[in-house]
């Protein structure tokens, strides 16, 4: 059974930082791309960023580019997502997402429960 257990959200004051983290079970981990999401409230959920299985290849939202950080560690099954420099507008749930092979956009297998980032002005 496939798991992915995020953490690391909470409330930070704007220019803050977070690093999130994502815990996975279940899979062959480096078989997988990785990659964040977030679902910001009376919004659609959205990309946020990507990792290749190997983490050699990151992909990102050109609203977080030069802010979030993907990384994985294929021997702890982690990856993680550091962000910088926070906004308010930043304040959304983030759920972590596996598909099995290479990255495609917008096609995941496995889903996270999500973690609450909230940012105060």
């Amino acid at each position: 059974q496939v798991q992915l257990v995020e953490s690391g959200g909470g409330l930070v004051q704007a220019g803050g930082s977070l690093r999130l983290s994502c815990a996975a079970s279940g899979l062959t981990f480096d078989g997988y791309a990785m990659a964040w999401f977030r679902q910001a409230p009376g919004k659609e959920r959205e990309f946020v960023a990507a990792i290749s299985r190997a983490g050699y290849m990151t992909y990102y939202a050109a609203s977080v580019k030069g802010q979030f950080t993907i990384s994985r560690d294929n021997a702890k099954n982690m990856v993680y997502l550091q962000m910088s420099s926070l906004k308010p507008e930043h304040t959304a749930v983030y759920y972590c997402a596996a598909r099995r092979g290479g990255y495609v956009p917008d096609v995941f297998d496995y889903w996270g429960q999500g973690t609450q980032v909230t940012v105060s002005s």
